[in-house]
């Protein structure tokens, strides 16, 4: 009994730590219901209940909390923003591409027959 208490005080120990720096980390303007420094008491002064009713009522939303969006979805994805990478083209329209495809199989059918030959 006494490692199930244990266990279960450090559950809560752990659920008011995250909920305190949760609070200090989110931005006054994301804070739902009260303003942020209400909520920062609340998780001070009540840590058990004040943790459990920031999580469910003053803790953003998902979607608050996301990346603006920034209008093309370049940007949502990442990488893809960057300068200096390349956009994939149409493989049949690039000439260095395809010389560079028929240069690589003669040289191995090349070495295939060179290969056959010695063999």
């Amino acid at each position: 009994m006494i490692m199930f208490d244990g266990g279960v005080g450090l559950l809560l120990l752990g659920l008011w730590v995250f909920c305190l720096i949760d609070v200090i980390t989110t931005d006054p303007a994301l804070c739902r219901n009260l303003p942020k420094g209400a909520w920062l008491l609340l998780v001070l002064m009540l840590p058990d209940l004040g943790s459990i009713v920031w999580l469910i009522a003053g803790r953003p939303q998902a979607q608050a909390r996301s990346l603006p969006y920034k209008g093309n979805t370049a940007s949502r994805s990442p990488g893809y923003g960057r300068p200096g990478r390349a956009a994939a083209a149409n493989p049949d329209d690039d000439e260095a591409f395809l010389r560079k495809l028929r240069d690589r199989a003669e040289e191995q059918r090349r070495k295939g027959r060179e290969q056959t030959g010695e063999d």
